[in-house]
């Protein structure tokens, strides 16, 4: 049924003109809000969109909410959280369909909620799937290259992006420190929230005393010290995010505080799933940039320099962003002593030209080609990564952080999990 739902959506994708088809997602989204009736209107709903951070913001931003005692609904792309329950978003799509969401904040309301939380994708934006939701709060993260190909340039990715906070009248939250983040303020709202660590801008929450190590950030803002059990510098932006949507509500530095300290990072993203005899990390990481920031943070983190980065690592298919597959090899032999390339989603590409485009970005490089691996068996991939690994080396598997399936040619999966994968081969290397 699911293989015959993505043969019929492909064929209305190429007989449709653009401009129908435009109308045609447009149409949906009204109809889904109208037999739902438009249940937004009964929440205060905070839609947050940019390039990377979007999962981290908005679990930390529902756990705040909730600490300040209210009733929160989320939606993922890990998962579907309402009023205390939850389930594992497995429809590989960040921001699901029309009916799903509509349907989604009508549950909400029906359950108490008082907020709604939605990461809000250039894509989902795209088909109007943000349509007839009524945003109270919109975020920004960050904008970095990403959806090239699809949306026809940078520009008009960054264009798609403007289009939550044009709807979004009451409260626009910014990072100032990204260098788009003039572009975002350029729109009108009733306030305006920003947070970072360099500017100075007048009304910033910023971040002063900012330390990382291998097992925690510390951070002072709003004259209080934080300290979260998670990794990375990035992450500290992300918590500025959640901070500044909870001030923006009324909610207090301490509250934050106590939501945060107790928040141990979420399935896929930077999360260690082994840590003797050796460091393994999974993480989505699919654009050049989160990858790189993730190479950095491990590297930062290395107790000693003869310690091994271990890299596996594949793009995705289906003729998506084919731009940045050079540069992930690129970037992965600046930074990783051990290569392996292996497959991820490659719907209906070949794995093996993909590889080669990764590779293509690793051969101009001085890479040694002895530490370069080509395994298309994921499975047998990652296996090769733990023989590599000696004590004290890291592994970090890119790519799916937590999904839960392998997207093949005419819309079929396999299941599958990273993290699944490593315990179960991890035993039988020793």
């Amino acid at each position: 049924m699911e293989i015959f739902f993505y043969q019929i959506k492909s064929i209305i994708k190429r007989i449709l003109p653009h401009f129908l088809l435009d109308w045609y997602h447009f149409g949906l989204a009204f109809l889904a809000a109208l037999i739902y009736d438009f249940p937004s209107r009964k929440l205060k709903v905070i839609g947050i969109t940019g390039t990377s951070g979007k999962s981290t913001v908005l679990e930390m931003t529902s756990n705040i909410l909730e600490e300040a005692g209210y009733k929160v609904a989320s939606l993922s792309s890990i998962r579907f959280r309402l009023a205390g329950e939850e389930e594992p978003n497995n429809l590989r799509m960040t921001l699901p369909g029309r009916f799903f969401v509509q349907r989604f904040l009508r549950k909400a309301v029906n359950s108490g909620c008082e907020y709604a939380v939605l990461e809000i994708t250039s894509e989902g934006i795209k088909q109007y799937r943000h349509s007839f939701i009524d945003f109270k709060v919109a975020v920004f993260t960050n904008l970095s290259l990403e959806h090239i190909e699809s949306h026809g340039g940078f520009e008009k990715y960054k264009q798609a992006k403007q289009k939550l906070f044009k709807i979004t009248k009451n409260i626009h939250i910014i990072n100032s420190d990204d260098e788009n983040s003039k572009f975002f303020l350029k729109f009108s709202a009733r306030e305006k929230y920003l947070y970072g660590i360099f500017n100075n801008d007048l009304n910033l929450i910023k971040a002063t005393e900012v330390k990382t190590s291998d097992k925690s950030i510390e951070f002072v803002v709003g004259g209080i010290k934080f300290n979260l059990q998670i990794i990375g510098d990035f992450n500290v932006y992300n918590a500025l995010a959640a901070i500044s949507v909870a001030r923006s509500q009324a909610i207090s530095f301490e509250v934050c505080k106590k939501s945060l300290e107790g928040f141990k990072g979420i399935p896929g993203r930077m999360e260690q799933v082994v840590s003797i005899p050796f460091k393994v990390f999974i993480d989505y990481a699919i654009t050049p940039n989160a990858l790189e920031k993730a190479y950095q943070t491990l590297l930062k983190n290395h107790k000693a320099k003869d310690n091994q980065l271990i890299c596996a690592l594949g793009s995705c298919g289906g003729g998506r962003d084919k731009w940045k597959r050079p540069v992930f090899g690129e970037i992965a032999s600046r930074y990783c002593n051990q290569i392996i390339l292996t497959n991820e989603d490659p719907y209906d590409e070949d794995p093996n030209e993909i590889l080669s485009m990764i590779k293509s970005g690793i051969l101009k490089t001085n890479f040694s080609i002895n530490n370069l691996y080509e395994i298309i068996d994921r499975r047998m991939a990652i296996k090769k990564a733990i023989e590599l690994a000696n004590s004290g080396d890291t592994i970090i598997i890119t790519g799916k952080g937590c999904e839960s399936s392998i997207c093949l040619a005419g819309g079929k999966r396999i299941p599958w999990s990273d993290k699944l994968t490593v315990q179960e081969l991890l035993p039988k290397a020793f």
